[in-house]
C-alpha cells in the first residue's frame, strides 16, 4: 500500500476508533464534547472520517476518552515483547506550510502514554502544543540544524546533537528559525489512567 493510500485510510480509521471508543463508554457526543473540550461538530466529523484532525484536537479527545494518542492513530498494540513499525505504514499526524513533518515512529502498550516521534521543521515553520496532562515529560535530540524550543517564558537554542528533557504541562513551541531544515527525535512519556471498556 502506498503513503498516498495510508494518509487517505487514516482519517476514517481515527473516526471508527473514537466512534468505538466513545460508544464503549456509553458516551453521548455531547457528554464527550463536554469532556474533551473539542465541539460536537468537530467530533461528528472526526466520527465520520471527514476531518484530518489537527495532533492537538486527537490529544483532547484521547485524553477525555481515557485512551493514547496511538490508541487512536494506529489502534491499540498487540501485547507482545516486540511490535514492528514498519517505516512504510506511517503517516504524517502534522505536515507543515513549508513540507515540514510529525511522524509517530512507535509508542509502546504500557501503563502510561509512551510515544515516539520524528520531527522535520523546514525554515519558518512552527508547531504549538497545548499543555499535556501533569508529569508529562519530553526528551528531545536535535539530529540536525537548529531548534527553538519555547517552554512557556523560557527560550531555549539547541544545536546538533544536543538533547533537552523537559516537563511538558504547560504550552510549548518548536521552531525552526534558521535557513536550513531542523530535524529531531522526541518521546512523550505522558501519566495516564487507561479505561477500557
Amino acid at each position: 500500500m502506498t503513503i498516498d493510500a495510508l494518509v487517505e485510510q487514516l482519517p476514517e480509521a481515527v473516526g471508527r476508533r473514537v466512534r468505538e471508543a466513545r460508544s464503549d463508554r456509553g458516551w453521548t457526543l455531547d457528554q464527550l464534547a463536554q469532556l474533551s473540550g473539542v465541539s460536537r461538530r468537530m467530533i461528528i466529523n472526526v466520527e465520520a472520517g471527514s476531518s484530518n484532525a489537527s495532533i492537538a484536537t486527537l490529544l483532547r479527545l484521547a485524553t477525555a476518552l481515557h485512551v493514547s494518542l496511538a490508541d487512536l492513530v494506529t489502534g491499540p498494540s498487540p501485547h507482545k515483547s516486540v511490535v514492528v513499525s514498519p517505516a512504510a505504514d506511517r503517516t504524517p499526524l502534522w505536515r507543515g506550510p513549508a513540507g515540514g513533518s510529525a511522524v509517530m515512529v512507535a509508542a509502546a502498550d504500557t501503563t502510561d502514554m509512551l510515544e515516539l516521534w520524528e520531527w522535520k521543521l523546514e525554515p519558518g515553520e512552527a508547531f504549538t502544543s497545548d499543555p499535556h496532562r501533569a508529569g508529562t515529560r519530553e526528551l528531545l535530540h536535535v539530529l540536525s540544524g537548529n531548534l527553538t524550543l519555547a517552554l512557556g517564558s523560557e527560550v531555549h537554542e539547541l544545536r546538533t546533537g544536543d538533547g533537552v528533557s523537559m516537563v511538558a504541562d504547560v504550552a510549548h513551541e518548536y521552531r525552526n528559525e534558521s535557513r536550513r531544515s531542523v530535524r529531531f527525535t522526541m518521546a512523550v512519556l505522558e501519566p495516564m489512567t487507561r479505561v477500557r471498556p
